[in-house]
Order: structure tokens, then sequence, then C-alpha cells
């Protein structure tokens, strides 16, 4: 593996040349919007507008899971956001997040619109707007949102530590992979003890706990992310791979997976989602078979 030479930072760092990588077409030392655009707006009182990320997906999984549990008021329109083509600094959608990053919803149902950002904090808002898969005792509503808070601060460690220097960064760098991996390592032994003696992470309870770690750490696992899966000895973590496997057999969950997605099988891919008709086109077998 090559390492870079040794960097000494400037006094003031200034961006003087591109950063390369993946992303590099995206990356800006600035906030706020390169463009005017007008978000579109659909029939439902709730507009996603997203990406079948696994930020994307813990919201659409969400959203799914309430209108199986029978929440008509649930019924939402996502928005397909290609963010590789910086379609999130437009106006319409840095109105609605001003951190330009999927997924963002508007709540339209109330006589003013409620904008509403950041993954945990949409399933936070959805879990009490419909008074659904948050418990209501303080013990597990507390256990929940310790779970869920956990995520949203480890995550970056995966996706923007580990996985941006193992898959996308464009010089390998012995010392930053190590350092993530480790750390990634670290996280999937907390969640596998965790999972050891709790059926879901908040105890006997699907929540909305489950919902923001399983399209992170469950894909993970399932060697959906960023080609590690033998590099990270992912079958060694036997209590998180029986809880992934457990949420994918939801309806809901692998409904969720599919919205927004742009990558991965046709069949598997429904980039946007305006109608519960529209899942119709891919049989329940054929759900059962999505791979990222």
């Amino acid at each position: 593996m090559a390492d870079s030479r040794d960097c000494i930072p400037p006094k003031v760092w200034t961006r003087n040349k591109p950063s390369g990588g993946t992303f590099a077409n995206i990356n800006r030392p600035v906030a706020g919007p390169t463009h005017e655009k007008v978000l579109p707006v659909g029939r439902h009182p709730l507009q996603l507008y997203s990406l079948g990320t696994p930020n994307g997906v813990k919201v659409t999984i969400m959203l799914e899971e309430l209108l199986a549990a029978g929440f008509a008021g649930a019924e939402y329109d996502a928005w397909l956001i290609r963010i590789g083509e910086g379609e999130q600094f437009g106006s319409g959608f840095v109105d609605i997040n001003p951190n330009s990053t999927i997924p963002a919803l508007l709540d339209r149902s109330g006589p003013k619109p409620v904008r509403v950002f950041e993954s945990g904090s949409i399933l936070l808002y959805l879990a009490e707007k419909f008074e659904a898969f948050l418990p209501e005792d303080v013990e597990t509503r507390t256990e929940t949102l310790n779970w869920l808070f956990w995520q949203m601060g480890s995550a970056p460690y995966l996706g923007g530590g580990f996985g941006h220097f193992y898959a996308y960064a464009p010089t390998k760098i012995e010392y930053a992979i190590d350092r993530f991996a480790m750390e990634v390592k670290r996280q999937l032994d907390v969640l596998d003890r965790r999972l050891a003696a709790n059926e879901y992470l908040a105890g006997d309870d699907y929540t909305i706990a489950d919902m923001a770690v399983f399209p992170w750490y469950g894909g993970l696992v399932k060697g959906w992310q960023y080609g590690a899966a033998e590099f990270l000895s992912v079958q060694d973590y036997t209590n998180v791979q029986r809880w992934a496997d457990m949420l994918l057999a939801r309806p809901a969950v692998r409904r969720g997976r599919m919205v927004n997605r742009t990558s991965g099988e046709l069949f598997g891919q429904l980039r946007e989602r305006h109608d519960a008709r529209d899942f119709e086109t891919a049989t329940q077998d054929r759900m059962e078979g999505v791979q990222p």
C-alpha cells in the first residue's frame, strides 16, 4: 500500500488545487447555493428530496414502515437529488437544508410548511408526528435515542473516514486506512455485543434506532458498501448479521431500500416515488433479491 509523502501543513490553509478523489467535483470550502433551482412539489403532505445512500435510506424505510403500519398521513413524494451533479446546491434545496446534504424533508401538512434536515432529526420528527417507532416509556425511549445519536456520531468515521480513504481517495494512505478500519471494527463490536443480548438495538422493540443504524452497518456486514466485507472480516459479527437479516425480511425495509436508488440492478431501483403503486413493477420475489 503506497503512502503519500510527509505533509507539512501551511500556517494558513487555502484551496489552491483540486482535492481529487471520487467527489472532488462537488467539494468546496463554502456553503450556500451555486445556482437557482426551484424544487418540484407533489401532491402528498410530505415531500422528500433525497438519494438512495445510507442516510437517505433511513428515511424512506421509516416512511414505508409508517405506511405499512396504517398511517395514511405518511404518504410522500420522493424526489431524486443527484448529489454527484451538485443538485444539493440548488437554491430550493439549500432553503430546506442550508448544509446541502441529503435527505431533506418538507412537511406541508400544516398551515405553514416545516423544513426538517439531518436524517436523525427527520426520523425523530416523523416518530413524534405519528407517535410510532419511538417507545413512550422513559427507559426504552432514552435507549432508542442513545442508539440513534450513536449512529449519527459514529457513521462519519465509517463513511467519511474509512469509506473515503479505502474506496474513494485518489491516494491510498496506509495510516488513514488502518486508523479508520480499526475504529469501524470497534464500532461493529459495540453493535455485536449489544445485539448479543437484545433482539433490537433498544431492546425488544423495533425503533427508529434500527432504521438509522441498518443502512450503514447492516449494509456493511451484508457486503453492500465499499467492497470491504472481506477486508473487515464482517462475517465475524454474527449478531449484527442476524439483526440485519431480520430487518431485510421486512417488506417495508426492502421497499425503502429501493426508493431514490440509482445504482445496481434496474429492478431494484425506484428513482422517484410518488405513489405506493410505483412498487407494483417489482414482484415480491424480485424485491427479495434486490442488491445495491
